[in-house]
Formats: structure tokens, sequence, C-alpha cells
């Protein structure tokens, strides 16, 4: 398979702090790669570097062979302008912890607005797409409903369908469950299963939800100080992982549920 992301020796820090440490990976194409590590492991730095809102301080990401934060040739390597990164974030399509709807747009408006905006799509076909894909994530009925009237998993559907308007290659989703009341964090789940058993997008996911993350994924790294310290196939890694630091990590999550 071809690779579709590759981080290469990328330094991400915060002050004095290196979130990332020279942190070298890939995920091909149409994979199915989901991140699991402690708070401030590096998790959310990854999806937030791929959609261009936290920058690097070394090495290089690209996406599709294209440098995402650089451009011109190997002798004339340039910071990648403002043009360069839109073009490149189209590529690309993310799913927050929270689930930043505009309030005053319904549903609807929500997932039409940046085909129109950003793609040029003309309004009805956006607008049928919208359709499309809000029956898809089981909201046919609430697309005129704003998201006050909504319940948290239904602005996460929303929010699903909204990123996956802009036709991306790569969806990424940072803690998609985190902000929901339990009850309500299986509809959203499904519906991410559901995309990861169509097939041909490469998803990257960031969880704690560890049944979920062996139901959905190809693959499970298992991120420690802004490394890579552990990573194989879900049965591999969750199931007998090699590191002890992946076990004690496990350990604490099912000490967690235990006392839920």
């Amino acid at each position: 398979m071809n690779a579709h992301v590759v981080f290469d020796k990328v330094v991400k820090r915060y002050d004095d702090i290196d979130i990332l440490r020279h942190f070298s990976f890939s995920v091909d194409k149409g994979e199915k790669v989901v991140l699991i590590g402690a708070s401030g492991s590096g998790k959310s730095t990854v999806l937030r570097i791929l959609m261009t809102l936290e920058k690097i301080q070394g090495g290089e990401v690209y996406i599709d062979d294209e440098r995402l934060w650089h451009e011109g040739t190997d002798g004339s390597l340039r910071p990648a302008s403002e043009a360069h990164l839109r073009k490149m974030r189209t590529k690309v399509g993310m799913v927050f912890q929270q689930f930043n709807l505009f309030p005053h747009m319904t549903a609807m408006r929500n997932v039409v607005e940046a085909p129109v905006r950003v793609l040029k799509m003309p309004r009805d076909e956006a607008e049928a797409r919208a359709r499309e894909l809000l029956e898809r994530v089981g909201l046919a009925e609430r697309m005129h409903a704003y998201p006050a009237q909504l319940s948290g998993g239904q602005q996460q559907r929303v929010a699903i369908a909204r990123a996956l308007a802009m036709r991306p290659e790569v969806m990424l989703f940072d803690e998609p469950t985190s902000a929901l009341d339990p009850e309500m964090v299986g509809e959203v789940l499904s519906v991410i299963r559901e995309l990861a058993e169509e097939g041909d997008l490469t998803m990257l996911i960031a969880t704690h939800e560890m049944r979920f993350a062996r139901d959905v994924s190809d693959r499970i790294c298992f991120l420690n100080l802004g490394q890579v310290l552990e990573e194989g196939p879900p049965e591999q890694v969750l199931g007998n992982p090699r590191e002890e630091r992946t076990q004690l990590f496990l350990r604490s999550l099912l000490e967690e549920d235990k006392q839920a």
C-alpha cells in the first residue's frame, strides 16, 4: 500500500516542552489507525498538525507525497503559503471533541456552508449532498433543527456530516465522544464504525474507547512522551502488549472503568 500520511522526524514544542520528539509515523491509503495514550502523549497534537492548527518546529509532514508545511523544490524550500495550506486542508476533515457547530445555523446549513464557500460547490448540489449525509448519520428528520435543539450525540453526528461534506481523503477524529454523556457515546461510535467499514477513507482516530478501538482499527499506536512506543494489530497491542508502559496505561483504563 502507498503511504497517505507521513510524519518524518517531526518536532513540536510548546515553550521548552517537547510534545513530539523526532516523531516518525505513517498511515497507508484506506488504513484505519487509532492513537491511544495518556493525556499529553501527543495524540491530539498529531491531528491538529495535520489540520494545520499547530505549526511544527522540525521535520516534515506529507499528505499524498506532498509537503504540508513547506513548498517548492528541495533546493529552494520555503514555508508554506496560506494558499498552499488552504489547498492541503481540503484533503483533510476533522471531528473535534467539542462539536463547534454554528449555533445560528440549522443542521443543514452547518453542513452546506463550507462546500459552498470553500469548494465553490453550487448551493443546490451542496444541499443535496447535505441531505444525503444527514440521512447517512441518522438525522434526516432533524436537518432543520438548530444545535441547541439537538442532543450532544446528534450535534456530533452533524459535525461528522459537515466534515464529510468537504469530501476529504483523510478523516481525523479527536476524542469524538469525550464531551458526550455516556448514553450518547454509542450512537456516535456506530456512525464512525460504519464509515470505517465502507473502506476507502483513510482514518486517524484518537480515543480512550478501547472496545471501539479494537473493533474499528487496522492498527493501534500507543504514544508515550511524544513518540510511538508500541504499535501493531489491535489484538496484539490491546490483548498482549509488549511494553510495560502500554500495559500500565491499559491497566489504568480498566481501573477507571471499574470505578465508573
